[in-house]
């Protein structure tokens, strides 16, 4: 058998420990068997063909890694529960002062007190939600 089908045996190969642990760097040492194979088939000698495996495979992972890894740290912040609501706008529905009130919050009724205890808010106007203190909006 030539060495250009072993090489395509050995890409093969490395993509089945791919799939099962799902680990990337199997498939970029697959594409440098591929590159070693193409090698193979346009007349490249064995150390050619060693050479350009270790070559391309070494260069994806010197590459790809840490572009992955970049972007799944620095993805889309998805913020849930009470974190997605701190920095919304709410509408005041029973006035709000620092011992307490009622707002609008993402659709729902919640308990609310203002964070400058001398501020108060009339109902109606539009408040920002800082944090969220237990089952009570603190707005501002």
């Amino acid at each position: 058998m030539d060495a250009w089908v072993w090489w395509l045996v050995a890409a093969a190969a490395l993509g089945i420990p791919l799939v099962i642990t799902a680990m990337p760097e199997f498939g970029m040492l697959g594409v440098g068997a591929v590159a070693a194979a193409v090698t193979a088939g346009i007349g490249g000698g064995a150390v050619a063909q060693v050479v350009i495996f270790a070559l391309v495979s070494v260069a994806l992972i010197l590459v790809v890694r840490p572009l992955a890894r970049r972007m799944r740290t620095e993805g889309p912040e998805m913020r849930s529960g009470i974190e997605a609501l701190k920095g919304r706008q709410a509408l005041v529905l029973e006035k709000v002062d620092g011992q307490g009130g009622r707002i609008k919050l993402a659709g729902e009724i919640w308990s609310a007190r203002s964070l400058d205890t001398g501020q108060s808010y009339e109902p109606g106007s539009q408040v920002d939600v800082v944090e969220i203190d237990g089952a009570t909006a603190v707005v501002m």
